[in-house]
């Protein structure tokens, strides 16, 4: 069972003479050592990739036990750990499981086969579906005592059955339709993520036994408001209401025996390079992915023998590849009840800002950009003005070009919207959509062809590398010259998600930063291999080695007797070259603070080998997905002398390796103060919803390490207005953070 957390929070308000403390960067909390550094050689100086990733969801739902966060929202942490799961198993799981029929000899980096890789996120995932099963069962008493109640046919008033009689004829029969399994009518296809009731029925007047499929169609809600008094919420599920009507899907016939179940399959994506449509290749592929293998099934507990059988053969699933589950399949269906209007069960309502320099020149973006570089911080500063970048550019008569990369996009997207305004108001529009962005394929390609019928140019980049780098440009003629005014971005051009993931916006006119850009987007569209790029790096062609390159010279620094730090907010970790170069700096005595929020290879705290290296993961009310990284250069802590950067790439191989992303340096003073002295201070001294990593591999709250006064980045961030706007907030905004946590 998920262990509740019910300590009191407490967090830091606005007045300067409040202190924030933390050990995070001492020395001073504990550190279990390994027993040797000769037991690390090989693989085993990493943590299990996908171990790390079960461990992060462990931490999702974590949240959902953990009594300090508002009880819908602790739903909404539930049925997140479910879709991950799932999606866990439709991708990772499935790989490994290729390999394992493919090339069992494959050795993951910490030296396990496919097989051992399996037993290993077998043992994980049961463990967190069993907590699952626990945290579902106390969110319903809990909801229950908040006049929010999820019944059972039993719980049932005669006014209900009218009402339920009224909603299955109107609302259900027309959808549903009920499969019989003989001889005459085979197993049929359960699509992925497909959900069914599984049935074993007796026909009253003989007794035959008749076996039945009945899918529920993702169309129909899963769960049913019931007509209720004032302030109350009664549901019953869609699962409920089918066996309750049995006996008008089949007439003459009884109940001896139910199940619920869900089908997950290989959800992966494999296109031909010489394919010669990308586009339609992605199209048949899409189709594909519904067919796929089935790598998992999610069976209630305890169904029928027979029944169970029947189901397990026809799908062709092994025993190891099943899972049952005590009470409610298919976790997804939980955002459903997260609409109930009960503000005192989410989150209080946060409203993002308006920068004030875009304010001061009455919105005008050019203007706002022209003065000096802006760095926003979303989702407490609104994602609009990126938005707003884009359509003023598509309205303005002095703009001549725009090139814009596109990794993930919604299915109504503003960002798509004023790209295709540009194109029909004569804009040259060139924009670079990356299809293989992993269940968004579908939405990138229906955007693609949007754009185009509008008339701008649409690329789709490489073969064999996804495009992950956000970039925008705009080209400008001022007085007779041309300004290139250039976005870049630690996440996606999402106006959705970025309502609740945490990023970096980067606006600037820098000339050297402008033909970078342009390089890049030569590189991705016509493959020209930029000779030189002045502030930042890409890979695939030299992230990777600037990076290493950087962390050598902070181990170089430390062997010559200076101060050296490494400061580095990313969502993974797990590329064995980086960790290396990591361990190399911290045996030189390279202070090293990273916050990681989801998989994470590196050992901490070992002795010998990486005693100066901290982890931890932040998980809270919005998605830590910001990527940054400061190195000290000189300096114990990071300070305007030191180097900084905002970058597109987790330090994991794919990212280094197979796809272009950017590494952008931060050169103006006052942006580089606030991305060392606010943003990554204030992280780094979170302990309200931070999880330190050991080095035997356990997360501990920070709370389990500290008292009773517990910092919250978030809460601070969203009530501390003097932190973003003009760009001008120093590190006297966050009181004496940066000093404190050394």
């Amino acid at each position: 069972m998920v262990k509740r957390n019910t300590d009191k929070e407490t967090t830091l308000n606005n007045k300067k003479d409040n202190k924030v403390s933390s050990n995070f960067l001492s020395s001073e909390f504990e550190k279990p050592v390994v027993k040797s550094i000769a037991e690390l050689s090989g693989g085993s100086r990493f943590f299990n990739r996908e171990s790390s990733w079960l461990d992060f969801n462990t931490r999702v739902l974590e949240e959902a036990a953990n009594l300090k966060i508002p009880l819908l929202e602790r739903l909404r942490f539930l049925s997140i750990s479910g879709t991950n799961l799932d999606e866990f198993y439709s991708v990772r799981v499935a790989g490994w499981r290729q390999l394992a029929k493919t090339d069992p000899a494959t050795l993951s980096e910490d030296g396990l086969t496919p097989f051992e890789q399996l037993r290993v996120v077998d043992d994980k995932a049961r463990k967190i579906v069993a907590c699952q099963d626990g945290v579902w069962n106390s969110l319903v008493s809990e909801l229950k005592e908040q006049n929010i109640q999820i019944l059972i046919a039993d719980d049932l008033k005669k006014t209900d059955e009218e009402f339920l009689e009224n909603y299955f004829f109107s609302d259900v029969f027309p959808v549903i339709t009920p499969l019989a399994i003989d001889p005459a009518h085979p197993f049929p296809f359960i699509p992925n993520g497909g959900l069914s009731l599984g049935l074993e029925l007796k026909r009253q007047k003989d007794g035959i036994i008749l076996r039945v499929l009945l899918p529920i169609p993702s169309q129909i809600k899963r769960f049913i408001l019931l007509p209720s008094e004032f302030g109350e919420y009664r549901y019953l599920s869609l699962d409920q209401l089918l066996l309750m009507k049995i006996k008008n899907l089949f007439p003459g016939y009884a109940i001896l025996a139910s199940c619920t179940f869900a089908v997950l399959r290989d959800s992966d994506i494999e296109v031909e390079e010489e394919s010669d449509d990308l586009v339609r290749e992605f199209e048949v592929a899409l189709k594909r992915r519904r067919t796929g293998e089935v790598v998992r099934l999610k069976l209630s507990e305890s169904p029928p023998k027979e029944l169970r059988s029947l189901i397990v053969g026809s799908l062709d699933v092994l025993e190891s590849e099943i899972i049952e589950v005590k009470d409610l399949v298919g976790l997804l269906s939980l955002k459903e009840l997260l609409k109930i209007p009960r503000k005192d069960l989410i989150w209080n309502l946060f409203l993002p800002r308006i920068p004030e320099r875009v304010l001061d020149h009455n919105g005008d973006m050019f203007e706002a950009i022209k003065q000096k570089d802006m760095l926003l911080h979303h989702p407490y500063e609104t994602f609009d003005m990126v938005v707003k970048f884009l359509s003023q550019a598509a309205e303005d008569k002095n703009v001549i070009a725009i090139k814009q990369t596109l990794y993930r996009t919604s299915n109504q997207s503003s960002i798509i919207d004023a790209l295709c305004t540009a194109a029909e108001n004569g804009k040259s529009v060139t924009a670079f959509i990356e299809l293989r962005a992993r269940f968004d394929e579908a939405a990138n390609i229906r955007q693609a062809r949007k754009l185009e019928r509008s008339g701008a140019h649409v690329v789709y980049g490489f073969m064999n590398y996804k495009t992950h780098a956000k970039i925008s440009v705009v080209v400008r003629r001022e007085k007779e010259k041309l300004m290139t005014y250039t976005h870049f971005g630690t996440g996606n051009y999402h106006p959705i998600t970025a309502r609740f993931y945490t990023d970096l916006s980067l606006f600037t006119c820098d000339v050297s930063l402008g033909q970078d850009a342009t390089k890049v987007f030569n590189y991705i569209g016509g493959y020209a291999q930029p000779e030189s790029l002045t502030s930042i790096a890409i890979s695939p062609i030299n992230l990777k080695e600037n990076l290493i390159n950087m962390i050598g010279l902070e181990t170089k620094n430390a062997l010559g007797g200076h101060p050296a730090a490494i400061w580095a907010k990313l969502n993974s970790i797990s590329d064995s070259e980086v960790i290396d170069a990591l361990y190399e700096a911290s045996s030189a005595g390279v202070m090293i603070s990273l916050v990681v929020r989801g998989i994470c290879g590196i050992k901490p705290g070992i002795k010998g080998l990486s005693e100066n290296i901290r982890v931890k993961s932040i998980v809270g009310r919005f998605l830590e997905h910001s990527r940054i990284i400061c190195f000290g250069n000189g300096n114990l802590i990071p300070s305007k002398d030191s180097k900084v950067y905002i970058s597109s790439a987790d330090w994991m191989s794919r990212n280094l390796n197979w796809r272009v992303e950017t590494l952008v340096e931060i050169c103006n003073p006052t942006v580089k103060e606030q991305v060392v002295s606010q943003i990554m201070a204030a992280n780094m001294a979170d302990t309200a919803s931070s999880w330190v990593l050991s080095s035997d591999g356990k997360y501990k709250r920070d709370t389990e390490l500290h008292g009773s006064l517990l910092f919250s980045c978030h809460r601070f961030f969203m009530e501390n207005p003097s932190l973003s706007g003009r760009g001008s907030a120093g590190a006297s905004d966050v009181p004496e953070l940066a000093h404190s946590i050394d």
